[in-house]
């Protein structure tokens, strides 16, 4: 279908999903819903033309026809995907367990018996109906409805997602996991995961955000998240995305941050045909500390686009960034990272890298580093570079007996590590190395080799 037939069709899906509201219609969150599909049908979907999507086609997704994804019992793949996540989960203790099935929440398969009092981990869905002052205080606060198509249509469809509400002082060392698992049908159907993290003053405490995929048929998940980092608080948030390799990936996270306090986003990419990760991060008072790092693995004819922005509003606040990517056969990669320092932030530090290795000849990265900078005293420094295993270092591990093929695994091992050394949740670390060392130490043959077909 044309891209005009599918936009018109998201409007039909809005027109059916504002009746099946109700008596909720009349609510607040309508009409920031009213405003969503509004803002979708002024934008439409990017293209190739539009700066900030110069290398990425969104014409698989433009053009063709999601349906809202269908609730359904646990089918054997689905199963085998939410035990492979259970068995990380039971290596390490955890506060909680949410999982969302089909973009629904699925209460028989979470848990939250290791929550102290005072911290909420609910659905959205359900704290939009307990606490729904917390809630309207910072929901669509940090996204921003200009940005994006995405961003737009998923904040017309919010319906559920993750709530997580850190008190003022509470300390929550155990992680807290959210696993959102697709379970697509025969006809291509649609996510619309929209989540929420408040971490009042001097609260701390590690979010895990996974995204799971089962089966072979194609979907697409269009996420936002928002967070909100008060005063002194301390946020270690992980995204981890192993969507099924036909399905579609779209994700949006809007940072906000106080006087002193640290976030650290640090995100992985395994999964997807075709995947698009916005961070934007903003250092909204003075002290405040941001780190986003992030890793993507790219086989066959996958394409990972991974857009960053770090806003320096205010002087004497500090920032790091680090992403690294690995692309095999035709895969396809890009990274455009801002960092923007306004005229009154003196005093920023800021260092951007992107480092991305091409085990092939067809391999292909593009990379944006950016600098915006309006304030004369700072320190801010960026780079990116590209290159290939180095055939010394191989030939050195061959000579001691090492296969070729895992000689290149083990080198390749080697330079993602920086980034998983840096995941301080153990199980999730040692997971993320099994899980890596054996797709880098696999044959060729061994690896998904399908994705998308970039459109002209």
């Amino acid at each position: 279908m044309e891209g005009t037939q599918v936009k018109e069709s998201y409007l039909a899906q809005f027109a059916r999903f504002a009746e099946r509201l109700n008596g909720s219609r009349s609510l607040p969150l309508h009409g920031l819903r009213q405003a969503g599909i509004r803002r979708f049908e002024q934008l439409g979907f990017p293209t190739t033309r539009d700066e900030e999507w110069k290398y990425t086609s969104v014409a698989p997704i433009a053009r063709t026809l999601f349906r809202p994804a269908e609730p359904r019992a646990l089918d054997a793949a689905a199963s085998a995907a939410l035990e492979s996540v259970r068995r990380v989960l039971a290596a390490e203790p955890f506060a909680a367990l949410l999982v969302f099935l089909n973009g629904r929440f699925a209460p028989e398969l979470s848990s939250a018996d290791g929550l102290p009092d005072g911290v909420r981990v609910s659905s959205l869905a359900a704290a939009l109906e307990e606490t729904p002052e917390i809630v309207e205080q910072h929901l669509n606060r940090y996204a921003d409805l200009n940005g994006t198509a995405f961003a737009a249509l998923n904040t017309a469809f919010i319906q559920d997602g993750a709530f997580v509400h850190l008190p003022r002082g509470m300390v929550l060392e155990p992680p807290i996991h959210v696993v959102f698992l697709a379970s697509p049908g025969d006809a291509p159907e649609i996510t619309h995961p929209r989540n929420l993290i408040v971490c009042e003053e001097q609260s701390q405490a590690t979010v895990i955000e996974s995204y799971v995929g089962a089966g072979d048929r194609p979907y697409f998940t269009n996420a936002v998240t928002e967070i909100a980092a008060c005063e002194n608080s301390v946020l270690e948030y992980y995204k981890i995305q192993q969507e099924s390799l036909p399905a579609f990936h779209v994700a949006t996270v809007e940072i906000r941050q106080a006087r002193s306090s640290t976030v650290t986003n640090q995100s992985v990419t395994l999964g997807s045909a075709l995947t698009r990760n916005d961070i934007n991060a903003i250092l909204d008072d003075e002290g405040a500390e941001c780190t986003l790092n992030g890793l993507y693995l790219g086989v066959g004819r996958q394409h990972i686009d991974n857009h960053t922005r770090i806003d320096h509003a205010k002087p004497h606040c500090d920032s790091h960034e680090l992403y690294k990517g690995i692309l095999d056969g035709a895969a396809r990669g890009v990274f455009n990272g801002k960092i923007y320092v306004h005229p009154d932030a003196q005093k920023t530090d800021a260092k951007q890298t992107n480092k991305t290795l091409l085990l092939s000849q067809d391999a292909a990265l593009n990379s944006k580093p950016q600098l915006e900078i309006f304030a004369d005293d700072v320190r801010c420094t960026h780079g990116a570079t590209v290159g290939q295993l180095d055939e010394d270092s191989i030939f050195y591990l061959r000579s001691r007996g090492i296969p070729e093929m895992a000689a290149r695994g083990l080198l390749t091992y080697a330079f993602a590590s920086e980034i998983l050394e840096q995941i301080k949740t153990r199980a999730l670390r040692e997971h993320l190395e099994r899980l890596i060392f054996g797709r880098l130490s696999a044959q060729p043959g061994e690896l998904p080799g399908e994705g998308w077909e970039e459109a002209e």
